[in-house]
């Protein structure tokens, strides 16, 4: 009983050695964080109606959920591995499906990534490093209003993370076993995610190869060693989904041939990077092709779009690692502070690059990916500075040119939106000044120590910090799955350059399948009424809108061309055998269906020509209760 008493005050007050502040502070930032990720969380309905289809399908089908399809009949699958999906869906299955199913993995995964990045941080920076780095990754804008949706990024990022805290263990002890860990949490990320989530292995290998203790050879043959474990961690469930014969599993959405291999090369592979760009849309550094992150460059972290979503603490963030590493160069090569900066940064690299130069589509919320490495430096980059600051005069110039470069930053993103608390940028200059003066005065004093690193965090974290309470409290707006955070830009689903921004608006998740996806109820109950035996309510063009519709009914239905709507899922032969089978009898086409070249448009033509077109004055409705392209149903048999 001693026993369980002292390992329940170990996890609230920490262990005999801990400053008496520091558990207590964690649990603050830990339930910040749970507060942000999950207030007011039913107003977000079913947020990605996408996913959420696809875990409502789940939970009536284990075929549905083990592929991740978007229906329970498992016609077609998300364009993704279904991992987090697989999360959802178990919390579905135990609680029933709704928001909070659908959300609470989301919340949990993000505030278990703040404490798993407390804990890796600590080990190598000790206390008060980990304490901000936890404090920043949790008001970090975009990470908050990702994990208010249920995208895989917050599960994603937790993995990540993992991986990180892993290898550092394996840098620190030498271990293999730490390493393969590291390196299956990376697979777990790529049924995830796919390959974004391999932009870590460079950073985690080098940092490894290093600093780790064993000699040269072994690092090595440890290296191999995991990257035999990170092929089989990530490869299985590809592997076996692709074994199946095609007549047996879902077709693969997002591919071109079925396979989920076709998928990790194409659409969310080396698509993302090469691949062309969406609408024209430049933000502040210069124009181009963007889509929804603005133009492709050096600048694009920076700018109108996705600034204030990411960059508060990246300019401090390099300037800490820089001057981290050149304080620490002097050390042995095992030493892990200097191992973690090389890590963290070399994290931040390949992330800036991949989402700088990335040609394909490219979302903001993507750059939570980011925030792990940006919250780590800055923060034991920044103890390191403060300690040498301390310490010797001739560093004193770094740490204030650093302190003034973030509160410069600051304004310039809260001047963005000049109508949202216009007195917010003008605090921030005020708390920068105070925090550059104290730290000028009272370098070596004591008594004033803590209150200028006070008044120097306050600066640093009130422009993300409002911007993180501004999403949570603020109230969710639609934003089509494109999560952003703040003063948000206006965008829909064929808005994808920036739009003017919505003076006081909050980036949400509130998204219940676009505008295609209502249908009326007359229309709704026509097709129940005349299913019959049939697998599929009705058969549509795109998953949004038979997402939609999914989450309405509860009844399967197949979207025939995937997320873009130009999947090559359905084919006239497929279709054919459907009807003859008696497997669906409805099909929904839009007035333009069969304009373009393809697989559907092939479809359209061959339903025009042997379908029956129902007029609507049969259910008393018009096809659809949105604005949107006239639609015709058709009945097949």
């Amino acid at each position: 009983m001693h026993a369980g008493v002292g390992r329940l005050r170990r996890l609230f007050l920490g262990g005999p050695d801990d400053p008496r502040w520091s558990r207590p502070a964690l649990w603050g930032v830990v339930l910040a964080a749970f507060v942000l990720y999950a207030w007011n969380l039913p107003a977000a309905g079913y947020a990605n109606s996408y996913y959420s289809a696809a875990v409502m399908s789940g939970t009536e089908s284990w075929k549905a959920f083990f592929f991740g399809s978007l229906d329970s009949e498992s016609f077609i699958t998300v364009d993704k591995p279904p991992m987090a999906l697989w999360a959802m869906g178990l919390f579905a299955r135990v609680l029933g499906f709704g928001t909070w199913s659908l959300m609470l993995p989301q919340v949990l995964a993000g505030v278990a990534a703040v404490a798993v990045l407390h804990a890796t941080v600590r080990r190598a920076a000790g206390l008060p490093a980990a304490l901000i780095a936890a404090g920043a990754l949790a008001l970090t804008p975009i990470t908050v209003a990702i994990n208010r949706e249920n995208a895989p990024d917050p599960s994603l990022v937790l993995f990540l993370v993992l991986a990180a805290g892993a290898c550092q263990r394996a840098i620190e002890t030498g271990r293999l076993t730490w390493l393969l860990a590291s390196a299956v949490f990376v697979g777990c990320g790529f049924n995830t995610k796919m390959l974004q989530a391999f932009v870590v292995v460079p950073a985690l290998a080098l940092a490894y190869l290093v600093a780790a203790r064993p000699r040269v050879q072994r690092r090595i043959w440890h290296l191999l060693a995991a990257g035999v474990a990170l092929g089989v961690s990530s490869s299985w469930w590809m592997v076996v989904v692709d074994l199946i014969p095609s007549g047996s599993r879902p077709f693969i959405g997002g591919s071109t041939d079925g396979t989920v291999w076709d998928v990790v090369i194409g659409f969310n592979g080396l698509g993302r990077i090469f691949g062309e760009g969406n609408s024209s849309g430049a933000g502040s550094f210069g124009g181009g092709s963007g889509g929804f992150g603005g133009a492709a460059g050096a600048g694009r972290l920076f700018n109108d779009i996705v600034g204030g979503q990411i960059s508060w603490l990246l300019p401090f963030a390099v300037l800490a690692l820089v001057a981290g590493l050149v304080l620490l160069r002097k050390r042995p090569r095992t030493d892990l502070p200097r191992a973690a900066l090389v890590l963290w940064g070399g994290w931040l690299a390949v992330h800036y690059v991949v989402f700088s130069f990335a040609g394909g589509v490219f979302h903001p919320y993507y750059t939570t990916a980011l925030a792990p490495a940006v919250a780590a430096l800055a923060s034991s980059g920044g103890v390191l500075l403060y300690g040498a600051y301390r310490r010797s005069a001739r560093w004193s110039w770094v740490l204030l040119v650093g302190v003034v470069a973030t509160g410069a930053w600051s304004f310039v993103l809260l001047n963005r939106t000049p109508e949202w608390n216009p007195w917010l940028p003008w605090v921030v200059v005020a708390a920068t000044v105070v925090a550059v003066s104290t730290l000028a005065l009272w370098r070596r004093g004591r008594r004033f120590a803590a209150a200028s690193v006070t008044i120097t965090l306050v600066a640093a974290l009130a422009g993300p910090g409002a911007y993180a309470s501004a999403t949570a409290f603020g109230g969710a707006k639609n934003s089509y799955g494109n999560a952003l955070a703040g003063p948000s830009m206006e965008q829909g689903p064929n808005e994808q350059a920036p739009g003017k921004r919505q003076p006081g608006g909050q980036g949400g998740v509130r998204v219940v399948g676009g505008p295609a996806a209502q249908l009326s109820p007359e229309l709704i109950g026509y097709l129940r009424r005349n299913r019959g035996d049939a697998r599929w309510l009705v058969a549509v063009s795109a998953a949004q809108q038979a997402a939609g519709i999914i989450l309405s009914t509860g009844e399967p239905v197949i979207a025939m061309g995937g997320f873009t709507g130009q999947d090559p899922a359905m084919t006239v032969a497929r279709l054919q055998e459907y009807v003859k089978n008696g497997e669906l009898r409805y099909i929904l086409l839009n007035a333009s269906a069969g304009s373009r070249k393809g697989a559907i448009s092939a479809v359209a033509e061959w339903v025009r020509q042997n379908g029956t077109l129902i007029d609507a004055g049969e259910y008393g409705e018009s096809l659809s209760s949105s604005k949107g392209a006239e639609q015709q149903l058709y009945r097949l048999s």
